[in-house]
């Protein structure tokens, strides 16, 4: 895959916590209830811990009883990117950001109107830039 940023392993390892590389450049995922954002209520834009693309809007992101932040659309759709994961026995779409690969987490088809999705996000591959309003 190509994106627009391109680091080494070391400089990525210098920016981003443990977590955040297991995360974002190894494609883990933190367990669930555990991550800074699953239950923030704060308005705001959600970007990429890793470049600070927008990801997600406040206004987007519900409660969905999984224990990670969930969105029902991106912010800007064409920050994200969609492949198909057969990891782990399962078949699921993997969400990553598309300006420095990052993973994000998964989308699932069972999330509320109006997309009927679930961006169902890692905490801690996000920052929230809280809104200045």
């Amino acid at each position: 895959m190509t994106t627009e940023i391109e680091k080494t392993d070391q400089v990525r390892l210098d920016q981003l916590t443990p977590e955040q590389y297991e995360v974002l450049r190894r494609k883990g995922t933190e367990r669930a209830f555990t991550g800074k954002y699953w239950n923030v209520h704060q308005d705001g834009i959600y970007r990429c811990a890793g470049c600070g693309a927008e990801l997600f809007r406040s206004d987007t992101k519900f409660d969905s009883g999984t224990g990670w932040p969930s969105f029902y659309e991106p912010a800007v759709a064409e920050n994200v990117v969609l492949h198909e994961d057969r990891s782990l026995f399962m078949r699921r779409t993997e969400v990553t950001c598309k300006r420095c690969g990052g993973h994000l987490g998964h989308v699932f088809t069972d999330g509320p109107a109006p997309t009927g999705l679930r961006y169902c996000i890692n905490s801690c591959s996000l920052d929230l830039e809280p809104d200045q309003s």
